[in-house]
C-alpha cells in the first residue's frame, strides 16, 4: 500500500541547528572533536519562497549555513592521584560534593554526601551550644546557693544561739496568791540555751501545770529570745478544817490545821490559821459531794456577799447552811436556784423590818421565812 503522498511546507524551510558541543580540555580529551552534522534533506516547494544569501531562485536550493559553536567553560581539573596513572580527572562544577567512606572489605568504598552546613548555620548551633551551656552552669549555681541558703538558715533557727532562750526575758503573770512564781521559773529555766522554733512549749506548758497552785497555764514565744508564762492559779476558797488523825475525825473536834481549797476541791496549800476572809466549811470527811454543794454555793456567790460568809457547814448536800460574820444564819438547803435564793437573801437583809433577823431560811425561794 502506498503511503499518502506528504504535505509540502510552504515558506522558508527550516535550517536544523546543530547542539552545542563542549570542547573537551584538550590535555583531558585529546580524540575529541565537534562532530559535524549530515546536511539537512531539502524539501520541495510548491510556491515562490526566499532564498537566503548564496541560494540560487532559479532551481529553488538552499544551503545550510553552519552556526558558530560557542565556547564552553573549561572543566576544572583535579590533580593526578598517584593510583590513576598520572592522569588528570576532571572534575564538574555542577555536580554535587561526594565524599566517600571505606567499608569493611579493602578497597572498596561507598559514596556518601557531605553535610552542607553554611557559616551562618554553624554560628547558630555553636550560639545554641554555649546558650545550653550557660543554662547549665546556672542552674548548678542556682541550686548550690539554694542548698547554701537554706543549709544557713537552718542552722540558724535551729542550732545557733541568736534565737536560744535566756532565762532573763521570761514574763510570769497571773500566780496569784498560790503559785510560787520561782517554781514555775525554775520549770522554765531548764530550757534556757533552747533555740525558739525547737521549744516545744506543749511540754513546757505540761511541766509548769505541775506546780501546786497552777489551775491553767498558756506558753508564748517572745520572739527573738523571750517567753511569755500566763498562769491561771487555784485560788482557795474556802479553809476546810483538818483533824489530827481520820479516824479522830468528829465535828467541833481538834484540829491540827486548815486545808485550802479553790472552787474545784483541789488542796492548794495548808494553813494553821484561817486566812483572813475565807470562810471555814464543815463538812464531813470524805463526803465529796457534800463538800461540791457547799463549793458550788459559795462560787455563785457575789463578792460582797462572799466578804460576810464567815463559815458554812452541811451535813448533806441538801442541807447546806451558813454564819455570817454579824452573827446572822442562813438556811440554804441545796444548789439549786442559787441566782434567785442571791436574790432574796439581798432583798430581805435590805428590807428594814427584816434586817435584823438572826435567821434567813431560803431553801424556799419563793416562800423566805426570817425569824
Amino acid at each position: 500500500m502506498t503511503p499518502p503522498p506528504r504535505r509540502p511546507v510552504t515558506g522558508r524551510p527550516a535550517r536544523p541547528r546543530p547542539a552545542p558541543a563542549r570542547p573537551a580540555t584538550p590535555a583531558a580529551r585529546p580524540e575529541a572533536r565537534p562532530r559535524a552534522l549530515p546536511p539537512a534533506e531539502p524539501r520541495p516547494s510548491t510556491g515562490p519562497q526566499r532564498t537566503a544569501p548564496g541560494e540560487s531562485r532559479a532551481t529553488g536550493e538552499h544551503r545550510t549555513v553552519p552556526t558558530p559553536l560557542r565556547p564552553a567553560a573549561p572543566r576544572p581539573v583535579r590533580e593526578p592521584a598517584p593510583d590513576t596513572g598520572g592522569q588528570a580527572e576532571v572534575l564538574d562544577p555542577h555536580a554535587p560534593t561526594v565524599t566517600t567512606y571505606t567499608s569493611g572489605r579493602r578497597g572498596f568504598a561507598l559514596p556518601v554526601r557531605a553535610s552542607v552546613v553554611s557559616e551562618r548555620s554553624a554560628e547558630r548551633f555553636a550560639e545554641r551550644a554555649r546558650a545550653r551551656r550557660r543554662v547549665a552552669v546556672r542552674q548548678v549555681v542556682i541550686g548550690a546557693s539554694t542548698l547554701l541558703a537554706v543549709g544557713s538558715l537552718a542552722w540558724l533557727l535551729l542550732l545557733s544561739p541568736v534565737l536560744a532562750l535566756d532565762p532573763a526575758r521570761v514574763a510570769i503573770s497571773g500566780a496569784g496568791t498560790v503559785v510560787a512564781v520561782d517554781q514555775v521559773a525554775a520549770v522554765v529555766g531548764g530550757r534556757a540555751g533552747t533555740p525558739l522554733p525547737r521549744l516545744d512549749t506543749v511540754a513546757l506548758r505540761d511541766d509548769v501545770l505541775e506546780v501546786p497552785g497552777v489551775r491553767e497555764a498558756r506558753v508564748m514565744r517572745d520572739w527573738p529570745r523571750g517567753l511569755v508564762v500566763q498562769l491561771v492559779s487555784r485560788e482557795p476558797v474556802a479553809a476546810v478544817p483538818e483533824p489530827p488523825s481520820t479516824s479522830a475525825a468528829a465535828p467541833g473536834g481538834p484540829v491540827a490545821g486548815f486545808a485550802l481549797l479553790d472552787m474545784e476541791g483541789v488542796k492548794v496549800g495548808r494553813v494553821d490559821v484561817p486566812p483572813e476572809g475565807l470562810p471555814v466549811v464543815r463538812v464531813p470527811v470524805g463526803d465529796a459531794r457534800t463538800l461540791r454543794a457547799v463549793l458550788t454555793v459559795l462560787e455563785a456567790l457575789p463578792p460582797d456577799l462572799l466578804g460576810q460568809v464567815g463559815e458554812v457547814s452541811a451535813e448533806t448536800q441538801d442541807t447546806v447552811s451558813m454564819v455570817l460574820r454579824d452573827g446572822a444564819r442562813v438556811v440554804w438547803g441545796s444548789a439549786h436556784e442559787t441566782s434567785l435564793k442571791i436574790a432574796v437573801l439581798q432583798a430581805l437583809r435590805a428590807a428594814p423590818a427584816s434586817a435584823g433577823a438572826a435567821v434567813f431560811d431560803v431553801s424556799a425561794p419563793t416562800l423566805p421565812i426570817t425569824r
